[in-house]
């Protein structure tokens, strides 16, 4: 693998880390009501938080962040 292709893994890890840790907290602090239409979860009127929505995000964040993890190391001979 390249050099270039492996600092591209890496950058795309983080950015999905980086915008899934965000919608995490946006589903832990936001009722459904005032989520943007396009997210999964917006319900009109509605108070509810989603946690289970806010804990999937999480997860899918800390697998980005671990790939690129895995990806920064030392590539083994």
């Amino acid at each position: 693998m390249t050099r270039h292709m492996k600092k591209l893994q890496i950058v795309i890890g983080v950015l999905v880390g980086i915008v899934c840790l965000g919608f995490a907290v946006l589903y832990w602090t936001t009722p459904a009501g005032s989520l943007p239409a396009w997210l999964p979860g917006f319900a009109p009127g509605s108070a509810a938080v989603h946690i289970k929505h806010g804990i999937a995000a999480l997860v899918v964040a800390l697998a980005g962040f671990i790939f690129a993890w895995f990806s920064s190391g030392k590539k083994k001979a």
